[in-house]
């Protein structure tokens, strides 16, 4: 069974790559400042056959791009909307959350920030409050901005698990040590800023 990076830090990670591109963003502005994050294909549709849903609650919503879940390369997409840019991206209030249905058992990602300097996506997980890094960007440094009509793009930044966080998604959702592998791809994410009005 093929197994990605399962945690919702990935738009933590988006939010990191908006860092990169200074204060001269808008935290919103005529639209609403996003982060999108498109989970690896293939990796709803294992984790589903393993009793495992994705959602987002909160300010973010999620969706299922293509016909399903279930086919090989099914895919969610999550929609964050950004609530701060200075110094990182921020989205207070939004919660992605991997639930096992055959468990009753969830884990929560909660307020993820985007550190694009540092390449790191960091989150508060379950009831902790204090934040720790959940993604790495590792493709980061590589990433530019582009700007049009206003808005300030940030796109294809890869968000894979950070060293045991793996041990921690697992262990709360009851699935077999192992099925995240530190490393593994969970999404890929953009950013999306308005300009400042």
């Amino acid at each position: 069974m093929r197994r990605q990076a399962l945690l919702p830090a990935g738009l933590a990670a988006a939010l990191a790559l908006v860092l990169a591109t200074g204060p001269a963003l808008a935290d919103s502005g005529s639209g609403q400042s996003m982060t999108h994050i498109n989970t690896a294909p293939g990796l709803a549709s294992t984790l589903e056959a393993a009793g495992v849903v994705l959602y987002a609650r909160g300010g973010a919503t999620s969706g299922v791009m293509g016909d399903s879940i279930a086919v090989p390369d099914g895919q969610v997409v999550f929609h964050i909307p950004v609530t701060g840019t200075t110094p990182n991206v921020k989205h207070q209030g939004s919660t992605m959350v991997l639930f096992n249905t055959n468990g009753d058992r969830q884990v929560e990602l909660r307020n993820p920030v985007i550190d694009l300097r540092a390449g790191v996506v960091k989150a508060s997980v379950g009831d902790a409050d204090r934040a720790i890094t959940v993604m790495r960007i590792p493709n980061a440094k590589k990433l530019k901005p582009t700007v049009k009509d206003g808005v300030t793009t940030i796109s294809g930044a890869r968000l894979v698990l950070a060293p045991g966080v793996g041990a921690v998604v697992e262990s709360g959702l009851g699935l077999p040590a192992g099925s995240l592998p530190d490393g593994s791809l969970f999404a890929t994410a953009d950013v999306m800023l308005q300009a400042r009005a």
